[in-house]
């Protein structure tokens, strides 16, 4: 670990609002792609990136002095905060469904048609996902989509490595044979599937840092 790394893990550690202005530059563009690809809505993506902020600067004290870089915690902390989120969707979702004369809570599938370019193949990946088991799918997010190692991601869900990549090997293969078996259902397919989905389109949140790492 180098020098500067510790600082910085001290610095946050401490409550220094500087370093943690910092930590928001330089990763809140991948907590943001990787609460869009958990939850497939950009709005709850934002929501998430506030939360996870939120939450670390509530943790902070429970940081490591010593380790590498803060974005698999960052991202670790981000997973947890989606889980919550989606159980209280969930429950108001419940709520609302027992109130008399309640509207029906809209998709966002439409919006996001409106704003990819290529909506069918991305239902096609969603379609797929959804196949998955929960904790399948932070694995592959973790570990495919925001580049992470099997150590990084062991950290950030707080589970052994061999967990990671038992994980992901039922989920790579389970997810090849999900997008096949939906390829053959759905008539002539346009390009090829964008496994790599959810960038950031410009303008949602405040851009990353300079480094390549915070742009995941």
């Amino acid at each position: 670990m180098d020098t500067n790394t510790r600082r910085i893990r001290a610095r946050v550690r401490d409550g220094d609002a500087d370093a943690f202005g910092e930590l928001f530059d330089a990763y809140a563009r991948s907590v943001y792609n990787h609460g869009f690809r958990l939850t497939g809505d950009w709005s709850s993506a934002e929501d998430i990136v506030s939360l996870t902020f939120l939450e670390a600067w509530r943790l902070r004290g429970k940081i490591d002095p010593d380790g590498g870089s803060l974005r698999p915690w960052l991202l670790g902390v981000a997973t947890n905060v989606t889980r919550n989120t989606r159980r209280t969707a969930r429950r108001h979702a419940a709520a609302v469904a027992r109130l008399p004369r309640a509207e029906a809570v809209p998709d966002f599938a439409d919006e996001l048609a409106e704003r990819i370019d290529d909506a069918e193949q991305l239902a096609l990946v969603r379609a797929a996902l959804a196949k998955l088991r929960r904790a399948e799918r932070e694995v592959l997010a973790l570990c495919v989509w925001s580049g992470l190692d099997y150590g990084s991601a062991a950290v950030a869900l707080g589970i052994p490595v061999g967990t990671v990549r038992s994980r992901l090997s039922r989920a790579r293969k389970k997810l090849a044979k999900a997008v096949g078996a939906l390829r053959s259902e759905t008539p002539e397919p346009r390009g090829e599937l964008p496994l790599r989905y959810g960038q950031m389109r410009g303008g949602r949140v405040p851009a990353a840092g300079p480094t390549q790492e915070g742009n995941r």
